[in-house]
Formats: structure tokens, sequence, C-alpha cells
């Protein structure tokens, strides 16, 4: 059996990460499996891309001006949302007619359009679609937010201006989107957490079609604990401070939350103004030296790591991993860290409280409250508790999202 996994970048993202680890994953328990990406960093031999021609850097732009042009120019949404008005037909390629099973992933940007995933429906193999986000089931948009519309129909969407004359671009999408799904009644869709999985099941698209919870999968061999003092060597960080960790892969996206925990931080110092010598915070990603000076605790910026093992060591050397976001998925950062040996604190958003297990391996807040965040701060870094914590973190880790694991649900799924 052939298993073909497509995304739009082999390494750059969540949804890309997730994609590669889960081709090692099954490529461990003897399935044969292979990426085809628009966007290649790798050499790998398991790994191909589409011909790198020069439209494609033109339908990516295509599509943002037409979001532009249903937007009235207004730019403030622009990344929010996908119409896959152009793509690749993938259905050509020798990887594509080789495989048994595609499993689709992320596939926007300009990759697949509504056209190509017809064509891949319509081509007779098994599809899986892993849901990285709730693109698949609405509209336009990535995180619908607050708005149920995909429930029922998407039309007027929120993040739309109403341009005169230019219709209902959500509504064509969605209505798009349920006739191409049709074509095929097998397909599965997959989500990474329990609450993407849910919200599909109860969505107009996902509730014709067989949709199932399997999270993403991590290599506990390499994201491990490991020697904390000898981390924080490598990166210059202090050794005398306790530590927090905030990462994404752009700081300033607004959903990431960082302006919470911008909040927490004063309520950390009004509680305890001694942390002002004994607290550090450590911001790694795109974008970490413009919110440094935000922060009212010393701050330790890290560029943007893109190698696995600078990660593990990031991890390992600090205290705790907080996740202010406003509404997420299934976080990789949050398996990493668990993976390390390093607790979390998080909101009570997505399918954060799935992966932190309230005051057993970290501590979950109430969303968007940033004195209870300050509270799950505190309580993690006790020293107490803390052992437990990390052990307890480390556990999660193996039991749940160990690759073993879940190649066999995904394995499963594909001979089902």
């Amino acid at each position: 059996m052939k298993i073909l996994l497509v995304n739009t970048s082999e390494q750059t993202g969540g949804a890309a990460i997730a994609a590669n680890r889960l081709m090692r994953a099954l490529m461990r328990a003897g399935v044969r499996a292979s990426m085809l990406v628009r966007d290649r960093q790798s050499r790998k031999l398991s790994v191909a891309n589409v011909p790198q021609t020069w439209r494609l850097p033109l339908k990516f732009l295509w599509e943002r001006v037409v979001i532009l042009l249903n937007n009235g120019l207004r730019r403030s949404t622009m990344w929010l949302m996908d119409i896959a008005n152009v793509g690749t037909d993938i259905t050509r390629m020798p990887e594509f007619r080789q495989a048994d099973v595609v499993h689709l992933h992320w596939v926007n940007q300009g990759f697949l359009s509504l056209s190509d995933l017809d064509r891949v429906l319509r081509s007779g193999k098994r599809v899986v679609l892993t849901m990285h986000d709730m693109w698949y089931f609405t509209g336009v948009c990535h995180y619908a937010g607050l708005c149920r519309k995909y429930e029922t129909e998407c039309a007027r969407c929120p993040m739309l201006a109403r341009v005169p004359g230019m219709g209902d671009l959500a509504r064509r999408v969605f209505r798009r989107k349920l006739s191409i799904y049709a074509q095929n009644p097998n397909l599965t869709f997959v989500g990474c957490s329990q609450w993407m999985t849910d919200l599909c099941a109860a969505s107009a698209i996902g509730s014709r079609h067989r949709v199932v919870h399997i999270p993403n999968a991590i290599d506990t061999e390499t994201f491990c604990p490991t020697s904390s003092a000898e981390a924080r060597r490598h990166f210059g960080l202090p050794e005398d401070r306790r530590l927090i960790l905030f990462g994404a892969q752009r700081i300033t996206d607004v959903r990431k939350g960082f302006a919470y925990l911008e909040q927490a931080c004063h309520h950390l110092l009004a509680a305890d103004a001694s942390l002002q010598s004994r607290l550090g915070i450590v911001v790694v990603g795109g974008d970490s030296d413009k919110v440094a000076g935000r922060l009212p605790l010393p701050v330790y910026s890290v560029p943007y790591i893109s190698k696995e093992d600078d990660m593990v060591r990031l991890y390992n050397a600090v205290d705790a991993y907080v996740t202010p976001s406003l509404q997420d998925n299934l976080p990789n950062t949050i398996m990493e860290a668990m993976a390390c040996g390093t607790p979390c604190v998080g909101f009570r958003v997505g399918g954060i409280p799935e992966m932190i297990d309230h005051e057993v391996n970290g501590y979950v807040a109430n969303p968007q409250d940033a004195a209870d965040f300050a509270r799950g701060i505190c309580w993690t870094l006790a020293d107490e508790r803390h052992p437990a914590l990390a052990a307890a973190a480390r556990a999660k880790a193996e039991r749940c999202y160990a690759q073993s694991v879940v190649a066999q649900q995904y394995r499963a799924i594909y001979e089902s």
C-alpha cells in the first residue's frame, strides 16, 4: 500500500511539520509513504514537488487579488482566508498515479484549487483529508471564531466586506465544496483534535461524511528530556532564573494571543515584585524582536528556529511553555514541549485542553483571562510540584502522540 501525503510546504508551518512527521512515522511502521509539495526545502528522496514554473507565484498572487477585490481592498483579513480559485493539477503526476491512498493536509495559498480537489476526488483513489484548521468545511476562512454559519451555509461572511456587484464569495465557495465532496462518499475527514473533529461533524459538509479524530505524531526519541543547564548555555540564557517560553511562527499574529501574555506579566509583578529578578521570558519566532520591549519582565529573544535539535534544546532550557492562543487546533509546540518534559500553560480553547490536563501536566486557564493565565504560570513553576508536572507531561506525550501510536491509527483508516 502506497500513501501520498500532500501539503503546500514540506517544512514551513505547523501542518507541514505534522505531515512530515506522519510520513516518518508511517515509514517506521513499514508503510510506503511519500510527500508531494509545492514548496520543497530538502532533497529527501521521499519528497517530490510539482513543476516549478513561473506560473506558481502568479497563481498565489492572483488568489490574493481576487480576495482583495471581494473585500473592498481591505487587507486586514486577507490572510485569514483562502478561496482556492487557482492551483496545480497533481493527478497527472506519477507520484499521484502510483498512490493507493491520497492524504491531503494543508493545500492552500495557490497549491490546489477547488477544481484540482475535484479531480483528486474523482480519480477513484481513496482520499483522506486531515484538518489542520477549519478551511475544509467552511466557506473561505481558516478559523471561524464565534461564527457558526458553516453549520448550515456560509454566506455574508463577517470577514468579507460587502462590495456591490461582487456577489457572495463565501457562499459560492461553500456550495462548490459541498458539490465536490459529494463526488466521493467514502471520503474521510480527520481532525487532529477532538474539538476540530466535533466542529466538522456538526458542519453542513462534515455531517455527510465520516469524521474521525487522530492526533498528530511526534518522535519521542528526538523530543525528550535533556540537560537544562547545557541547553541554557547553548542559547546564552541565564541559569539563575526561572524561564518560560512563548513561541509562534509569527509572534505578532493576533490569534496567538501575545497581548494576554503581556497582561499576565503585569499581573505576575503586581502579585510578587521579586519576580523581576527571578523570572524571565524566552520569545522565539518571527517578529520576536518587535515585541520584546512590550513585556515588563526580562526578555530573551531567539530568532525563528528550523532545526529540531535546537527546538529540543530550547524546550529543555525553560521551566514552562505558555500558549495564550485565542483559537488553535492541536499545537505542535505543546506536544513538543510535553515530550521534552516541559509543563505547559494555555487557555481553555480549541484542542488545548485535550493536550494539557489541568493541574496534572500543566494548567488550563479560563479563555482570555490574563489574571488566571498568570496564576497558572505561578502554579506551574512552584518548586514542590514542578518535577511531577514534568514527568506527567512526558508520559502523556508517549502515551498519546508517539509515532507508533499515531501511525497505527492512520493505517487502520487507510485500510478500512
